[in-house]
Order: C-alpha cells, then structure tokens, then sequence
C-alpha cells in the first residue's frame, strides 16, 4: 500500500527535502542554459581576463616603483640646485654681495674705505667677479672679518692680502681718518663667482671710495 508524502517521518521528509535542493542546485549549475551556469560561465571569462592583465602589467610595476624613485632622486636634484644657485648665483648680484661684505665688515669692526671692480674673468662652466677692496682696522678685527667672509653663503676667495702696519701717530696723518685702535691697513681681492655666460657681458659699475664704514 502505497504512503503519501504527508504521512512520512519527519527525518525522511527532511532528507526529501535536501536531495530535492541538492538537485536543484545542481541543475543550475550545469545545465547549459540556466541563469548561475550562465553566470559561472561569465565569472570564468572574467577571471581568464584578468589573469591575463595581471601578467601584463606585472612588468609594468617595475616601470612604476622606478618612477616613484625617480621622483625622489628628482626632489632630492631640486633641493640641491637651490642650495648651489644660492653659492653660485646664475646673474651677478652685484648689490646683494656687496651688502653680504660690508655687513662682514660693519660686524667685525672694520673699516672699508675703497671697493674697485676687476674685470669679470669668464671661466669654462662659470665666471669670476673679482673686486678690490682698502681696508683698515685692528688685525684681529681684519682676520674676523675674512673669517665672516668665508661663512657667507656666497663662495668668496680672498687674495693679493698687501697688509701694512699702522703705527700709533699714523693714523691722524693717514689720507682717512682711522679710528682708535686701528693696527693694520692694506689691500687684498676678493673674487665670488656666477653662471650665467650672458650677465659676465654685461659691465659691473665701478663703486666710490667710501669714507666710512660700511653698512648694511
């Protein structure tokens, strides 16, 4: 005698009930034309896709992580343009280094009575700018001052140093009144340098003999 569905066991009814949805499932996925086989299908064709483009571009990561490198070597390149244009300007900057010395020498206590412009001398990568200055003041106080002039952000050479000893009585007599205290007097050259081949035509003005000490 046949038992209906209805009058079965709970457990058994259960177990129906998975086979049923085990099949089910199982139906759509492998039947050819059901929406999640279709769907497998269409993520299958994306996953070779992309695996694909993943070897493409697993080259193209190397080329990445240089640019970002680059990058950095470039910043760090800027950084130190900035600082040597600061030590080698590429125009000459007459006025601004001749504010840096006469601050040098108002600092040290020395007195620059006279600044003569040399003529540029025009070098392979940058040119020289040569100027010669009278100086007088106590000798420690010129040693200060050549010693200020070596901390100048611009790179200065100090040359041709003619320095002569001022006697005590000498200084009233001197065609510039000295101030007290006053040991040595002299002439020496100081050179700073720039790059640009286009400013080193350009003629620097002659400064005047100054009376006095100079002042930023």
């Amino acid at each position: 005698m046949a038992t209906s569905f209805r009058e079965m066991s709970w457990p058994i009814q259960a177990l129906a009930f998975l086979g049923l949805a085990i099949v089910l499932v199982l139906a759509g996925l492998y039947l050819p034309m059901s929406p999640i086989a279709t769907e497998r299908v269409a993520v299958d064709d994306a996953n070779t896709k992309m695996n694909g483009l993943e070897k493409q571009v697993q080259p193209l990561r190397v080329f990445q992580q240089r640019r970002v490198e680059l990058q950095s070597e470039m910043e760090a390149l800027q950084k130190q343009l900035a600082t040597l244009q600061a030590i080698v300007p590429e125009d000459k900057e007459v006025d601004q280094f001749l504010d840096m010395v006469q601050g040098a020498a108002s600092g040290s206590g020395v007195f620059i009575r006279k600044i003569e412009t040399e003529p540029i001398v025009p070098q392979q990568y940058h040119s020289e700018m040569p100027f010669k200055i009278s100086a007088d003041g106590p000798y420690y106080s010129v040693l200060d001052f050549f010693t200020r002039l070596g901390r100048l952000s611009r790179i200065i050479n100090v040359g041709d140093i003619k320095l002569t000893e001022v006697k005590p009585g000498e200084s009233s007599n001197a065609q510039f009144r000295m101030a007290p205290g006053t040991t040595v007097s002299g002439e020496f050259t100081i050179t700073t340098f720039f790059t640009s081949p286009a400013a080193a035509a350009i003629p620097v003005p002659s400064t005047q003999p100054t009376a006095g000490r100079m002042r930023r």
